[in-house]
């Protein structure tokens, strides 16, 4: 892994986002895919580049957790309220990447079951924080399984 911090392991970067393993696993393979720039706090004010670059982005990682995971489907959210919480703001553009399954996923001898499949989420979360060593076999598989 290239890098690791209690806020998540990286599994890979592109020119302008960078792809994060986040420790809770609640849903196997959930990720935050932060944009590398960090005076951007709006949509509005990515580049094209940087468009271009996520919607490619994309596009590797849901293929990627299909691949390795057999993931139905994704959410993909772009909420940045806590940010508004300091004072000044400090908005960083960044974006939560929910894999959903409407099946039981048994990895690295772990169950991984989406109670909440076809619904939004629980409220309050459950929080699933797994062991270093699984987290590593999480990115090892996402990484093999990207094209």
């Amino acid at each position: 892994m290239t890098q690791t911090n209690s806020k998540g392991d990286e599994i890979f970067e592109t020119t302008y986002w960078r792809v994060i393993l986040l420790p809770n696993q609640t849903y196997l393979g959930y990720c935050a895919v932060s944009l590398k720039r960090r005076d951007c706090g709006d949509l509005a004010d990515l580049t094209n580049d940087e468009i271009i670059d996520f919607l490619q982005l994309v596009k590797k990682l849901e293929n990627a957790l299909r691949n390795a995971f057999n993931a139905t489907m994704f959410n993909w959210n772009c909420l940045m309220n806590l940010a508004y919480q300091n004072i000044p703001p400090t908005p960083h553009l960044h974006w939560q990447f929910r894999p959903r399954y409407d099946h039981e996923v048994t990895f690295a001898g772990l169950e991984f079951v989406d109670s909440f499949f076809g619904q939004h989420y629980e409220w309050p979360p459950t929080e699933r924080i797994v062991e270093d060593k699984v987290r590593k076999a999480i990115i090892d598989e996402i990484k093999k399984s990207i094209s």
